[in-house]
């Protein structure tokens, strides 16, 4: 077998949970084969006639596609999978978690992580889903009007309820790969963050991750939101998360581990990432809305005049620079940088989700990149690059 020694090992730790029977389930993502539709891959054993067997789930854009293996044929299949269809394999044990990371052009990397399913898996084949965030077990969902006094979701809410399950998630692999500081409180703060669905959400997760307490801060400029979701937290003693009165420019970041700004609208989100930035967080999380700073200036390139002369589809190039851009930029300063859906666009078509993990040195073409992609689009300022003093007009 060729490969990586990391992906030996985590190959080799695959096989032993499934002969010990500790294997819980495995996730694919980061797809970059030629199905365009195909999200992610979810792996868990299974029992069937007596007999278990790998239940693989294909998730496409608009429908899931099952398929079971027996387990020798299934790990043959993922070792074809990981590193040629996706970049990202996250395996859950008993004992462990542990995700690969396999991405063209660089070398693997292996991230070990606590344990997330202490018990052994359940081999039911038509098991109910599990939420991340079970009802029961998160009584505050009530007081938010989540769910209502039988623990069953509320009317109406089935989107939201469904847009904080993706939500953990997705954060939960990528506090894993950013890596919290050990041996203290690490410092969360959420921007703009509304009535504070996900905002308790994450404070629930890192409590149960950490096994002690983070210390989380909402920040909203409607002061009735954030009194609201003060008396919550205390109503059900989720010590260390709070809510402040402000707005994202005008907050004052010394320190902080995670940042993440949802949903904050145009030039509003490229102030929050530059706040994570000078903060020097290990992990900033946005998903960017309303992009209309770019749109002003953008000029349509000449191969692309004739498609841009239609205004829906300039907008729609416009939201592409203007992320791509915040992604680029933020490698010029030393962050991986992911852009990727957050949640299924029949929900909204605001979806994108942009990550960036603190790895310290950029790399040495990263300016150029970033100036390259503003110049073929004769983009000279934006405000992110002011903020991080970034000349996008430079003839590096």
């Amino acid at each position: 077998m060729t490969g990586h020694p990391f992906q030996h090992q985590f190959f080799d730790r695959l096989t032993a949970a499934a002969g010990d029977g500790s294997f819980v389930r495995l996730n694919l993502g980061g797809p970059n084969g030629r199905d365009r539709s195909l999200r992610n891959v979810f792996v868990r054993p299974v029992r069937l006639r007596g007999t278990v067997s790998w239940s693989f789930t294909y998730r496409h854009a608009t429908r899931d596609i099952t398929k079971n293996l027996p387990p020798d044929d299934a790990v043959a299949l993922l070792r074809q999978l990981v590193g040629n269809e996706f970049s990202d394999a996250f395996l859950s044990t008993t004992s462990g978690t542990l995700h690969l990371n396999v991405r063209k052009g660089r070398g693997p990397r292996l991230v070990p992580g606590p344990v997330e399913d202490a018990e052994p898996p359940r081999l039911d084949h038509d098991r109910p889903r599990q939420r991340t965030m079970a009802p029961r077990e998160h009584p505050w969902l009530q007081d938010l009007g989540v769910t209502g006094p039988d623990d069953r979701v509320r009317a109406g809410m089935e989107a939201k309820y469904r847009q904080i399950h993706r939500f953990v998630e997705l954060m939960a692999p990528l506090l894993r790969d950013a890596g919290l500081p050990p041996g203290r409180t690490p410092a969360v703060l959420d921007m703009g963050c509304g009535k504070g669905y996900l905002t308790f959400a994450l404070h629930a997760h890192l409590a149960r991750a950490l096994g002690r307490p983070a210390r989380v801060t909402g920040v909203e400029q409607r002061s009735e939101l954030a009194e609201a979701a003060n008396r919550v937290a205390a109503a059900h003693g989720m010590d260390g998360l709070q809510f402040v009165t402000g707005t994202i420019g005008s907050t004052v970041v010394n320190a902080a581990d995670v940042v993440v700004a949802l949903q904050a609208c145009d030039t509003a989100t490229d102030d929050a990432l530059a706040k994570g930035v000078e903060a020097g967080a290990r992990l900033i999380v946005v998903a960017p809305c309303c992009h209309r700073e770019v749109a002003k200036c953008m000029a349509a390139p000449a191969p692309l005049a004739d498609a841009l002369r239609h205004g829906i589809l300039f907008q729609r190039e416009a939201e592409f620079v203007t992320d791509a851009l915040r992604a680029a930029l933020l490698e010029v300063s030393g962050y991986e940088a992911k852009v990727f859906e957050f949640i299924s666009p029949e929900h909204t078509s605001k979806n994108l989700m942009i990550s960036a993990v603190h790895r310290g040195t950029p790399s040495p073409d990263a300016l150029l990149r970033a100036v390259q992609l503003a110049r073929f689009y004769s983009v000279t300022d934006q405000r992110l690059a002011r903020l991080l003093r970034i000349p996008l007009a430079s003839a590096a």
